[in-house]
């Protein structure tokens, strides 16, 4: 039986690996509770995400409930599509054929990217930090978490273009190897490294959210099971104490 445990678990660490693109993913450090952040990030969708993807699986008003804004400030401010309500599922005009023809893939609906990807969220906020130059690339970017990364760096002209630096080095017979170190800004953007920090940090757990939208409500119950458990369990005990009194 032990044996099977750890074949199991070493073949699912290059499955890890590989969706990660053997990358480092950093903390995403978000905070589901935290109303204004779920709200900035709905409008940094909206703005930079939705021309592209979908939230399919969701709805607007729902969507409004959740993270405390009005259907008005929802029509108002986070509905860019004519005709659409604000009971709609969140989906965008751009048809998949064309998305496919422009960006060489089919463009994924996001509603669960944060959900199912290894890292979750941490994945999600270091592939959006990941972006720099490659002149190689169809768009003049790649990504450090989505190698060769078929989409556009949306978020340039916030936190300004980087490049990628290499350690330089041999293999063990004499060949020059180039090791990936780390991300060196090449320009600024619209803001400072702390602020688009925050930024990605409301993206992400906008995103977060997305994936799983009754995670607050399903912690929050769970703690009653827990205590509801724990009481069931002490009068079981003194129930049990009691039918027994008399048995030798």
């Amino acid at each position: 039986m032990k044996k099977l445990i750890t074949a199991l678990i070493l073949s699912l660490v290059p499955l890890a690996g590989m969706a990660s693109g053997g990358a480092h993913l950093e903390s995403a450090n978000i905070d589901l509770s935290d109303q204004a952040a779920l709200q900035r990030g709905a409008k940094y969708f909206m703005s930079y995400c939705a021309g592209c993807h979908s939230l399919k699986y969701a709805r607007y008003n729902r969507m409004a409930k959740d993270i405390g804004l009005t259907e008005d400030q929802v029509r108002e401010n986070l509905i860019f599509t004519a005709g659409t309500k604000v009971g709609s599922l969140i989906e965008i005009p751009l048809r998949a054929a064309d998305g496919e023809a422009w960006f060489g893939t089919a463009i994924p609906d996001l509603t669960l990217a944060a959900r199912n990807k290894v890292g979750g969220p941490d994945w999600v906020s270091s592939y959006l930090k990941g972006f720099y130059l490659d002149d190689s690339r169809p768009y003049g970017v790649n990504n450090t978490v989505f190698p060769d990364v078929g989409m556009p760096d949306v978020l340039w002209r916030q936190r300004g273009t980087q490049k990628a630096v290499y350690e330089e080095g041999t293999d063990a017979a004499g060949n020059p190897t180039k090791t990936f170190s780390h991300l060196e800004p090449v320009d600024s953007g619209t803001m400072g490294a702390e602020e688009f920090d925050n930024m990605v940090r409301d993206l992400t757990t906008f995103l977060a959210y997305m994936g799983e939208p009754m995670q607050l409500e399903r912690r929050s119950l769970g703690i009653y099971v827990i205590l509801f458990l724990a009481l069931f369990t002490v009068l079981a005990y003194l129930l049990k104490k009691e039918y027994w009194r008399d048995v030798h």
